[in-house]
């Protein structure tokens, strides 16, 4: 893939730069410009831009080097850092634990020797989930060489690549020479109507939500009571049951990923008016996905507050004709409902490197294609 020169692509790095740019990516962008990251994102330091290519608007994320920031802004926390928090997720004792231990302190070495937390990730929303919607890989090595042109010490990354979400990308990344490292087993519904609606489960979901008496309403405008609720929701499953490492966004994060119509939220209110589940999502291309779910872990799990905000997403994709991606985690309860695995992966291009660190990244692809696979596979996550 030879492409357009460089001249062609470019990286915009200031807020007054993109003040007369409408675009979705230019709208969501220029909050992190103007507030800072911390402020939106309390557990990222990235710097934050577009790329551009044409007409064509993508975010980027600039790493430089820090370890222990959210695993979507970090490759390290993504492979080392989350996958120890995992350990005790997944319960593992006795020498599936010293193993997983070991493998993941080798693993820790050879990604710092390889310096992989410098990165300028491409069409990265901070989301745990990037869809990447319709990009098809158009301007891919213009944008790519603009990257190494401004950061020559940094890799061009680009998260959540997998062949049934964006396989026109898979193809772009493949020809313009970058490697596919696989990161995590994803679960992914084709066809709601007819994989996920007849199903068992999911019609006791719905007799769930028919008992709690709980009112759905799809948020047009969002206040800062109901930003703060939704923040709080989202924090008590994901940072507080899960892992710290999960992006922790503030109630102002959820109220500019509303006003710029990156997110949208659909919520289940109590008599009172309280928000007891909620489901954020992302919609790009013909696909769904929901990096903000979150609901009342204080209440019983009698409630099914959980299965009633899976619910709140997957039903209103049904209604409206797109493809489900589930991201991980849950995989028993997700292929329960007709989701399927599919591996996804982060494209990393290195041809800028030195040959050892290039040689060091193709064996590191080979091992994780050879080892995690079917780990993932075996583990359902």
């Amino acid at each position: 893939m030879t492409g357009p020169p460089p001249s062609d692509a470019g990286l915009i790095l200031e807020p007054e730069a993109i003040q007369g740019d409408h675009s979705q990516a230019a709208r969501f962008i220029r909050g992190f410009l103007e507030a800072g990251t911390g402020r939106l994102v309390t557990n990222a330091r990235s710097r934050v831009g577009l790329a551009t290519y044409g007409q064509l608007r993508l975010p980027v994320t600039v790493e430089d080097g820090r370890y222990g920031d959210t695993y979507v802004a970090s490759p390290h926390s993504a492979y080392v850092l989350y996958a120890r928090d995992e350990i005790d997720i997944l319960g593992l004792t006795g020498l599936a634990k010293t193993g997983a231990q070991m493998s993941l302190a080798a693993l820790d070495r050879w990604l710092r020797a390889l310096a992989i937390n410098r990165t300028v990730h491409i069409d990265n929303w901070m989301f745990s989930t990037s869809l990447h919607g319709r990009w098809d890989g158009t301007g891919l090595a213009a944008m790519r060489r603009a990257v190494t042109e401004a950061f020559p010490d940094h890799l061009p990354v680009v998260r959540c690549v997998d062949p049934w979400s964006c396989p026109a990308l898979v193809s772009s990344l493949k020809s313009d020479g970058w490697s596919l490292l696989p990161s995590r087993q994803i679960w992914v519904t084709d066809d709601l109507e007819g994989r996920w609606h007849p199903r068992s489960h999911t019609k006791s979901d719905r007799r769930a939500m028919r008992r709690s008496s709980l009112v759905v309403e799809e948020l047009e405008v969002m206040s800062d009571a109901d930003a703060g609720r939704l923040a709080d929701l989202y924090a008590q499953l994901y940072l507080g049951r899960y892992s710290a490492l999960n992006p922790a966004y503030t109630p102002a994060f959820v109220k500019h990923a509303c006003d710029s119509g990156a997110l949208r939220f659909r919520v289940a209110r109590d008599a009172k008016g309280v928000i007891m589940a909620s489901a954020g999502m992302r919609v790009a291309g013909d696909l769904v996905t929901v990096p903000m779910l979150g609901y009342d872990t204080t209440r019983p799990k009698s409630e099914a507050l959980y299965r009633i905000a899976s619910l709140l997403s997957s039903e209103w994709a049904m209604e409206r004709g797109y493809r489900h991606h589930g991201s991980s985690g849950a995989g028993e309860f997700k292929s329960n409902r007709g989701a399927r695995g599919q591996i996804e992966y982060l494209a990393i291009h290195a041809s800028h490197w030195p040959r050892g660190r290039r040689m060091g990244l193709r064996l590191l692809t080979e091992t994780l294609e050879r080892t995690m696979v079917p780990a993932l596979k075996r583990q359902g996550c």
